[in-house]
């Protein structure tokens, strides 16, 4: 058992590339994941799977079908399983907690450039 308390901030130095999370921890088989937004994401969903998105810095928008979610600090929003959604970045940069099952790929169901391997910090 490690008890040492994870820092998010100290994790967010650790790379500077955005759309790659990294995993900070893990709760059963859910990784609690950090990454950085730049400009927008590639469309896609997740068919087997929610997915929580919990703004640290800065703002994003997830586009979704049925409108748009605007998050600043300290807001969080669920994308239910299986919807469409292109999460942006509303400002340079946001730093951005992610919560879903470990063998999630970033991309769902549409895989490609940013698609991103899992990376445990």
């Amino acid at each position: 058992m490690d008890l040492r308390p994870v820092d998010l901030a100290e994790a967010l130095l650790t790379f500077a590339d955005a759309w790659s999370p990294r995993t900070v921890a893990t709760v059963n088989d859910y990784d609690v994941r950090v990454a950085k937004f730049s400009g927008a994401f590639t469309r896609h969903r997740h068919l087997e799977t929610d997915e929580l998105f919990l703004v640290l810095s800065g703002e994003i928008a997830i586009e979704l079908d049925a409108g748009e979610v605007h998050l600043g600090p300290g807001q969080l929003f669920v994308v239910p399983q299986g919807v469409a959604h292109r999460p942006s970045a509303a400002t340079d940069v946001a730093e951005v907690l992610l919560f879903e099952p470990s063998d999630t790929v970033n991309t769902g169901d549409q895989p490609g450039a940013l698609t991103s391997r899992r990376r445990v910090v």
